[in-house]
């Protein structure tokens, strides 16, 4: 892109994925692959489990309270039979967490669960690439099948007119044997093709989550599919906002120094507090009077001493996990900037190519009308005019998938830039 034309690109951030993809047909199967999909159900459920969790990793951080009523009933020699009633408000076990082990462990449990809401949004924007690369896959495939199953027709045509030629003796039998091959070849690719387009339509159910409903809007062909061809990367610190799996690779990091905090900690000793408030009497009926009232406090210190290599084992193993997320995250920075880097690339040499082929296949398309012209004229043999056939056809199934392969490559660099959400995405919003 020369000139100012580059600053008049979209970039991926302010757009939603129904304004890149502007085929309703597709539209209509992403719609349904969110509704339907089982890899993005199980990542929202991955986020209501972690959520889950991140509650179970701060309750320790507040007292726990509980009401008991108790009643004992024995019997003795010298008094005979007695009833004891009891009832308490107890304090179990609260942990002052005055070196800060269970805020780490809390803490821990929130980049996890951060780390499965930017997961979820990851997953959407993967599911999104997914659909609509499947969707551009079917398209080939059928195009290319009608391509062949229209070029079969002509030199089926052809190859019976070279054998009535040689019945009244005006072609030789290596013309017919020639436009023979030609046919033979092309009901191959039509076979071919045929199983490709059942192989495409079932991947493209399955990455929908079901069958694709027969009411969905007619197919856009890829020559006039409305997905744009040049996008604006922005800078490269955004990438780093942008891409939710980048985000979520963070707080496994964070999550992975919390729980080395918490590993430390452990050495320390542990205060916690342990009561009760309540009353206990012979009668049910005074159990509430000021004189059955008791009570009890019991703070405890804990100081680990001797764990056979546990707490050191809990800490190396903490280590050992942080590094490895910190190599994640580095990982997938890397990967990110490289599907950056692969997009752009193509961006810049897809629509030459394709002007190109155009023009390639253009002249096949001439050079087969002027073979058909001379060799009716007498001008030129049968096999200028098979070998004129030949190139037309494979000039546009190259043509074909060139243009799918410059789509798919957009989806591509669509999504590597973080495209595929609803509204654009802040810092704040993925944390």
């Amino acid at each position: 892109v020369e000139g100012g034309v580059a600053a008049d690109m979209p970039t991926a951030r302010s757009l939603a994925w129904r304004q890149v993809y502007g085929d309703p047909r597709l539209q209509a199967l992403i719609s349904l692959a969110l509704d339907q999909s089982r890899d993005l159900r199980t990542a929202l459920l991955n986020v209501e489990a972690a959520r889950a969790e991140r509650r179970i990793a701060r309750s320790p951080l507040g007292p726990s309270l509980d009401v008991g009523l108790s009643q004992t009933r024995e019997r003795s020699p010298t008094q005979g039979r007695s009833d004891t009633y009891s009832v308490n408000l107890g304090l179990t076990a609260f942990e002052l967490d005055l070196f800060g082990r269970l805020r780490a462990e809390s803490s821990a449990a929130y980049e996890r669960y951060l780390a499965s809401e930017t997961g979820a949004r990851a997953a959407r924007i993967a599911l999104i690439s997914a659909v609509a690369t499947a969707y551009l896959d079917e398209r080939l495939a059928a195009e290319q099948l009608t391509l062949t199953e229209a070029t079969l027709a002509d030199w089926r045509a052809s190859f019976d007119i070279a054998q009535r030629l040689k019945s009244a003796s005006q072609a030789s039998g290596l013309d017919v044997a020639q436009a023979e091959g030609l046919v033979r070849q092309a009901e191959a690719d039509r076979e071919a093709g045929r199983r490709a387009l059942a192989q495409a339509r079932n991947a493209l159910e399955l990455v929908v989550g079901g069958p694709v409903p027969a009411s969905l809007p007619t197919a856009i062909s890829l020559a006039d599919q409305p997905l744009p061809t040049q996008l604006e990367p922005g800078l490269p610190a955004d990438l780093l906002v942008l891409r939710p799996d980048i985000a979520q690779a963070e707080h496994m990091l964070r999550a992975a120094k919390a729980y080395v905090g918490a590993a430390r900690a452990a050495f320390l000793p542990r205060i916690s507090l342990s009561g009760a408030f309540g009353g206990a009497s012979t009668d049910l009926g005074a159990l509430f009077n000021p004189a059955s009232r008791a009570w009890s406090f019991a703070p405890q210190i804990t100081q680990p001493i001797f764990r056979n290599g546990q707490l050191r084992g809990g800490l190396a193993l903490t280590e050992a996990r942080k590094s490895i997320a910190v190599a994640a995250y580095e990982r997938q920075i890397q990967v990110a900037f490289r599907e950056v880097a692969d997009g752009l690339a193509a961006q810049a040499t897809f629509a030459n190519q394709a002007h190109v082929q155009k023009g390639a296949a253009d002249a096949a398309s001439r050079r087969l009308h002027l073979s058909s012209l001379r060799y009716r004229s007498g001008l030129d043999g049968r096999l200028e005019l098979l070998d004129a056939q030949r190139a037309d056809y494979a000039a546009r199934q190259t043509l074909l998938s060139l243009r799918h392969d410059q789509l798919a490559s957009m989806v591509a660099l669509y999504a590597a830039l973080g495209g595929g959400l609803d509204r654009p995405q802040s810092r704040e919003d993925l944390r």
